[in-house]
Order: C-alpha cells, then sequence, then structure tokens
C-alpha cells in the first residue's frame, strides 16, 4: 500500500530508507521543540503550551506535505520568524501575543490566496536556473555555519566578526567525533550514515556526561493554554488596538521573508534529491505551497509562529529519503513529541552540528551548473551565496541576487518584456531594505 501510494519503486526507494530518512530528518530539527518555545515564551506565551504547539504545527504540516505533494520536504515553526514575532512584534512594538498570532494567521492565509491565483507559481517560474544553483549552495553554507557554530567551532569575535572555537572543548570534540565518523560512513557509502552519526555521537555525549536534560513541567493539555488564542480582529486593526500601518507592515513581513526562505528551502531541497525536471522546475509545487501555506495558518491557530519548510530536511534527502513518507514519518515523530517535547534536549547541538555540515557540503554541487564566466549570471550568483550566510537570511540572499540580476540586465540593456516579474521582485526587494533601514 506504501509503495503504490508514495511511488517508492519509481523514486528507487523502500519503506525502510524513507523511514531512516524521516528519523535522520527529525533528530536535527527536534532542537526546534525546545528553542521555539523557550523563544516565544519570552513574548509572555506559556513555554509548555507553546512546546505543544511547536510539535502540532510541524506534525501537521510535514503530514500534509508528505500526503499532498509526495515530497521529503518537512515543516516546522520557523526560526529568525520565531525571534521577529517575540522581540520586535510583541516586545518592541507592544502587541499582545494574541495578536502577533492573528498577524501570523493573515500572512498564511494570504499565501494560500497567491497560491490560489498562480501568483507564487510565477515567482518562482521567473527565478532563473543559474539562480536557483546559487539559492541552493547559499543554504548549504548557511546550514553549514549553523552546524559549526552550533559545535563550538566557529564562534563570534569582535575584532574579526568570526573566529576558530576553542577545539579542546567539549561540544567541539564531540562535533569533531561526529564530523569523522559520519564523513567515514558516508565515504563506504553507508545509506544511514548521518543517522548512526548522530546517535553515536549522543550515546558519547551522555556517557561523557555532556548532556544535561532539565525538563519543565508539562502536559499535553497544556496546548489549550495557547490553542485558539489568536485574535484576528485585533491583527486587522478592529477593536481599536494598534495602528493599521503598523499591522499590515507586521503582516507584511511574515509574507515577505515566509515566501522566499520558503522558496529557497524548496529550490534547495529538490534540487538535492534529484527531484527537479529537466527544465529546472519542482513537480507538484502547488501542493506544496498550499501545504505551507496551510501549514502556517494552522500553526496560529495551535498557537505557535509561522510554520515553514525546513531546510534541515536535506539531511533526510542525504539520507535516502525521495517521498512524502519521508515527511509523513517526520510528522508521526512530532506527534510522538508532544508527550516529551522538553526531553528533545537529550539530543546536544554536538551531535547534529556534523550532520548539517556535511549535507551543506554535498549542497555545494549545483554550482556546476553557474557559467562563472559570464558577469550577467556568476554576479548575482555570487552575492547569493554569500548574502544567505553572511546576513543569516535566506530571504537577504535572495534579494541581493535578484536586484544585482535585474540591474545588470537594465546596465546592458537586455532587459525584455518577459523579465516584467523578476523587475517587480528587485523593486520590491529594493523598497523593502529602504523600509528596514528606516
Amino acid at each position: 500500500m506504501l509503495n503504490r501510494f508514495f511511488r517508492l519503486a519509481e523514486h528507487g526507494t523502500c519503506v525502510r530508507t524513507e523511514v531512516l530518512a524521516g528519523l535522520t530528518s527529525f533528530l536535527t530539527m527536534a532542537y526546534i521543540i525546545v528553542v521555539n518555545p523557550a523563544i516565544l515564551a519570552d513574548a509572555g506565551m506559556p513555554f509548555a503550551g507553546a512546546a505543544a504547539a511547536t510539535c502540532l504545527g510541524a506534525a501537521m504540516g510535514s503530514i500534509l506535505i508528505g500526503l499532498a505533494a509526495n515530497t521529503p520536504i518537512a515543516l516546522a515553526p520557523g526560526m529568525g520568524l520565531n525571534a521577529y514575532f517575540t522581540y520586535t512584534v510583541v516586545n518592541g512594538m507592544g502587541l499582545p501575543w494574541e495578536t502577533a498570532l492573528g498577524c501570523v494567521f493573515l500572512s498564511g492565509l494570504a499565501m494560500l490566496l497567491m497560491t490560489m491565483g498562480g501568483l507564487r507559481q510565477l515567482i518562482i517560474a521567473a527565478i532563473p536556473p543559474s539562480l536557483y544553483a546559487a539559492i541552493a549552495a547559499g543554504i548549504g553554507l548557511f546550514i553549514a555555519f549553523i552546524g559549526l557554530h552550533g559545535a563550538g567551532i566557529v564562534v563570534a569575535n569582535p575584532a574579526t566578526t568570526v573566529a576558530l572555537g576553542d577545539l579542546a572543548t567539549p561540544s567541539a570534540g564531540l562535533a569533531i567525533f561526529g564530523l569523522a565518523l559520519t564523513g567515514a560512513l558516508m565515504v563506504w557509502r553507508v545509506r544511514a550514515a548521518i543517522l548512526i552519526g548522530i546517535l553515536a555521537t549522543t550515546m558519547l555525549a551522555w556517557v561523557l556526561g555532556e548532556v544535561v536534560v532539565k525538563p519543565v513541567e508539562y502536559s499535553v493539555a497544556a496546548l489549550t493554554s495557547t490553542a485558539f488564542r489568536l485574535d484576528i480582529p485585533a491583527a486587522l486593526g478592529l477593536g481599536g488596538q494598534g495602528t493599521g500601518f503598523a499591522l499590515i507592515e507586521i503582516i507584511f513581513i511574515f509574507l515577505f521573508v515566509d515566501l522566499f526562505d520558503n522558496v529557497g528551502t524548496l529550490v534547495a531541497v529538490t534540487q538535492r534529491a534529484g527531484l527537479m525536471t529537466p527544465e529546472g522546475r519542482i513537480p507538484r509545487l502547488k501542493r506544496m505551497l498550499f501545504a505551507d501555506s496551510a501549514a502556517s495558518m494552522a500553526g496560529a491557530v495551535a498557537g505557535t509562529s509561522p510554520v515553514v519548510n525546513y531546510i534541515e530536511s536535506a539531511s533526510g534527502v542525504s539520507a535516502g529519503g525521495r517521498t512524502g513518507l519521508t515527511a509523513v514519518v517526520v510528522g508521526l515523530l512530532f506527534l510522538v513529541a508532544l508527550f516529551a517535547a522538553p526531553y528533545a534536549q537529550a539530543i546536544p547541538a554536538a551531535a547534529t552540528a556534523p550532520a548539517l555540515i556535511l549535507v551543506g557540503a554535498m549542497m555545494m554541487a549545483p554550482l556546476a551548473k553557474v557559467d562563472w564566466h559570464d558577469p550577467m549570471t556568476s554576479i548575482p550568483a555570487f552575492l547569493i551565496l554569500v548574502g544567505i550566510p553572511l546576513t543569516f537570511s535566506i530571504s537577504n540572499g535572495i534579494a541581493f541576487g535578484v536586484i544585482a540580476y535585474v540591474a545588470l540586465k537594465l546596465a546592458r540593456g537586455k532587459l525584455r518584456r518577459a523579465d516584467w516579474l523578476m523587475l517587480l521582485l528587485a523593486i520590491l526587494f529594493a523598497a523593502r531594505f529602504l523600509w528596514l533601514a528606516e
């Protein structure tokens, strides 16, 4: 039944491989179960309710995209957007978190309407293949940097911005052990190399006493403390709460960042999985876009910040995941995690860091498709490649590349009528930078 529904044989995979891939993706994403509610708690939201909402949002989104689009991409509340939700919208602008959840819901609804109208698909189709390749590789550098920083191998430095960390620390040592083990297994073509590396490093961390679990009081019933608490009328500026312009700005930023982060992740993971068509298009794209829009709305109802496609899904793809069964397994594991969400910290960052670093390395392959001798394509591609990790934002990196691509076409006199959407995107990106600079 699973073979027929997910067309496993057609994609050159099997149930065992898909389950292992799902487990691998889940383990690299599991940090969100603790990190997301910790950030949302700073907005005054109950930790236990936010933890349950995080699991539920990830479960619903992952299962939905797996069943509807048959793709190995998992979803969960997005990093960056949760910080914007807490520190800018709630703490900075003084909005109640219930109103902020209403803004999240409305941004998801706007994405759903854009998908129904075909606008999101037009945006994705308008981006040239060379920029797609740079987006995929730039995200690879991004997640590798996250892994290196999480392991303490790369640290902040006021003089040089970043620097080499203390490799004698337990975290760095564990990560180096995981890198060596996982790399060796990958060289020997072991399909479960990433999963084995995560589990082996976690076990070693436990043996060395480097894992400290401090669970908080928690029950699944705590979900009710955030569920259905969103305030849509207030998010629309009704009832005298907030100013209309400020609320429009919040909804727009949620929409804008969510839109292009999701585009970048879809491109990167489908390229890594070899699922793109020979023309460089993503199959079943509309279903994927419907799924992530619906998941963001459902997450807001449950009580969490925007739910997005997760770039950590690339680790499951590297473990052999090729179909929606991988995503469904991730979703089911998040449902199980509802009963033990705070214990996710039992998997240390040092155990998942090697997976992120090595997956990031493998995501450099699309760069071979960029014509580096043609400045018209190489300059925008390079700006995306460095912009994503150095600004710590997928959408910022894409913005640099799109603006540069349009500017160079204008300078060369090669901008055509067919490029109208790229021109519009460049104008919107430039306006966004000016807006944020004020």
